[in-house]
């Protein structure tokens, strides 16, 4: 594969941050193939195949019908029986903003491979590195909604045991902490597909809030949002919470899902020594940081009050209605098809789920999550696939499932304030390399058949046996020797795991690690917090625009709106007379002409004042945000250190 694709969504990411209109993002693609291909007749399809030959993405061609409307209607193409003639096309310069982009994706491929010789001990060349980032992005896209025609942009991958995500997330995880310049062109990337979702909807742009839409969090998530699984799950499921609530949404969870919260923190407290059966997410990352039993087992008679810190209501769980009621049996066999459950419990938990949504919505059909009322939003992809899969044949569900991914949420919310929410690609990119890096339980179940064949045969001392059992640099060298593949642990793996933990023991036993390594440590995560900061920071100016847009809008059409009045009562030669005195000539003048100007308007265009305030607020939006873009790091810094901006979303 080559690096058109990487190198386009790098250039969708530049057009993002000039506040343009997501179809808007693609128009320069379709134009440059019509000025390059100098064509008579075009239709949507023929140009949907262009974008994917020259640009490397794969664009449905009902979107491309959509923008190809929108130059018709400004001039720059004619139709006729159903297709399309193109007039007098400028070049739109997309091939002159490749040069920057493609240097920032030179500079991050040549990382990958460097890293992945030396740490990961995989020879990749340009193409193979070039389809292992392809590979870890096509993990970010938006599925189980009708209207999306694909679940990605990017043309298809081959990465069947996950080997090459793994190994992008562990060096995305690596140039965070030491090459921020490569980490930042590399979340340019990031953003730029997640952008490119938007395109696979040509539908998308619906009310720019979640008013009134209440999202139900699955237990995977309330344990990510308690820190149970790591700080960077935490850090993305905060910042979705925080972004649907700045739109207008509210997040809450099911009773019966706080209960299973109270059953799987107790399970994991009860497993937390036992080596042999705790391996889940919560006991993996417990015995990482320390956390004993006692811990969870105090944080699970807590865990209301630290949910209602978070913001999260817990709602008692509908009550059954056969006019509502789903075929749990046929919901259960959908189930089986995509998640392996390991008891029956959990099973029960997801259907009473899905069974409180359809309660919830009573019948009623969205076209959009925005009209949805209720949705539940988990973690657990297959979960959400057999929704979705179920959810087909109902007029409520076939639109909006009753379940979908917590990316896909943050995904969608992302996209109706880029420029309000600049953190959250970076969380959500992170959790995902956090999870990836991690081994599986099916790689762990293997492991431990293996040292335990090893020591049965005398290869391994009583000692090394306990230590490989007990170890956690194990579980995170194991992942550096297979990537994730189970096919690829053996006993030589096995043996060099053990050979590794050793050594890394001898060497913290004899020194710590040098004051140079530990200054640089310290100056990277300075940098990171400080970048963070500037994110926040930039959210902070963009709400503040957002206020300051709403509020002259407001107050351009309440003084429009006062002198339409005027003009209005003017009508009428008695009151005319008093508002002469009161407003004055000139005023009452003015609202005559403003009144005939409205009337004219809505009369011929329909035009009211709610078209009115997204005409005035929409440029006012653009021109304020447009300003605040003009500063650069060292003065939001500055900024930052004054404390000079309000933080505050708007309302």
């Amino acid at each position: 594969m080559s690096t058109a694709t990487l190198t386009s969504l790098a250039i969708l990411k530049v057009h993002m941050d000039a506040g343009r209109d997501y179809l808007d993002y693609l128009r320069p693609f379709v134009l440059q193939v019509l000025f390059d291909e100098r064509l008579g007749r075009i239709s949507d399809e023929h140009v949907a195949n262009l974008i994917r030959q020259h640009f490397g993405l794969v664009i449905p061609s009902r979107t491309i019908q959509v923008v190809l409307r929108r130059l018709a209607r400004r001039g720059v193409l004619t139709r006729s029986h159903g297709v399309y003639i193109p007039k007098d096309i400028s070049d739109p310069g997309i091939h002159a903003n490749r040069a920057d982009a493609v240097r920032q994706i030179k500079a991050t491929i040549a990382g990958l491979i460097e890293y992945a010789q030396s740490v990961a001990r995989v020879k990749l060349d340009v193409d193979e590195a070039t389809n292992a980032i392809c590979s870890f992005l096509s993990h970010f896209d938006i599925s189980c909604l009708r209207a999306y025609l694909r679940n990605t942009t990017i043309p298809n991958v081959s990465d069947s045991h996950g080997k090459a995500a793994t190994l992008v997330s562990k060096y995305v995880m690596h140039i965070r902490d030491h090459a921020l310049d490569v980490f930042e062109n590399f979340m340019v990337v990031v953003q730029g597909h997640m952008l490119a979702n938007a395109l696979l909807c040509p539908d998308l742009k619906t009310p720019a809030t979640y008013r009134g839409v209440m999202f139900y969090l699955d237990t995977p998530l309330l344990v990510h949002a308690l820190g149970l699984e790591g700080q960077g799950k935490r850090d993305a499921i905060m910042e979705l919470i925080r972004l649907l609530e700045t739109l207008g949404g509210s997040v809450a969870t099911f009773s019966h899902l706080r209960d299973e919260l109270d059953r799987v923190l107790h399970g994991a407290a009860d497993h937390i020594n036992d080596v042999q059966y705790g391996r889940g997410g919560i006991v993996m990352e417990a015995r990482r940081n320390g956390t004993t039993r006692s811990d969870l087992l105090l944080l699970a008679a807590t865990a209301d009050d630290e949910l209602d810190k978070i913001g999260l209501q817990v709602f008692r769980t509908p009550e059954y209605a056969a006019k509502f009621q789903i075929d749990e049996t046929a919901f259960e066999d959908v189930l089986d098809d995509e998640v392996s459950y390991y008891n029956d419990r959990a099973r029960a938990f997801d259907v009473n789920s899905v069974r409180s949504i359809y309660a919830l919505r009573r019948g009623k059909p969205a076209r959009f999550i925005e009209r949805c009322n209720a949705i539940l939003v988990t973690s657990n992809s297959g979960f959400a696939r057999a929704a979705w899969h179920y959810g087909r044949t109902e007029e409520m569900s076939k639109d909006v499932s009753s379940v979908i991914s917590d990316f896909s949420v943050a995904n969608l919310a992302w996209l109706k304030a880029p420029l309000g929410a600049s953190s959250l690609p970076v969380a959500e990119v992170m959790a995902f390399c956090y999870a990836a890096a991690r081994s599986s339980r099916g790689l762990i179940d293997k492991f431990l058949r293996e040292i335990d064949k090893l020591h049965a045969a005398g290869r391994v001392s009583e000692r090394e046996h306990r230590l490989l059992r007990s170890s956690q640099w194990v579980y995170d060298d194991l992942m550096d020797l297979t990537l994730g593949d189970e096919r690829a642990l053996t006993e030589e793996s096995v043996l060099e795991a053990l050979e590794r933990v050793t050594d890394e023991i001898r060497a913290e036993q004899a020194a710590e690690l040098s004051a140079k390594e530990r200054a640089h440590s310290v100056t990277q995560r300075k940098l990171w917090e400080s970048d963070v900061e500037v994110r926040k920071l930039r959210d902070a100016l963009y709400w503040r625009c957002v206020r300051k847009a709403k509020l002259t809008t407001v107050l351009a059409l309440g003084t429009v709106g006062a002198l339409v009045a005027v003009g209005g009562f003017a009508q009428s030669p008695q009151i005319g007379y008093w508002l002469v005195k009161i407003v004055g000539s000139r005023a009452v003048e003015a609202g005559s002409h403003l009144h005939l100007v409205v009337s004219t308007l809505s009369l011929l265009f329909g035009v009211g004042v709610m078209s009115l305030y997204r005409r005035i607020y929409v440029p006012l939006l653009r021109w304020f945000t447009t300003r605040e873009e003009l500063l650069d790091d060292a003065e939001l810094r500055r900024r930052l250190e004054t404390r000079s901006v309000d933080r505050r979303p708007p309302k």
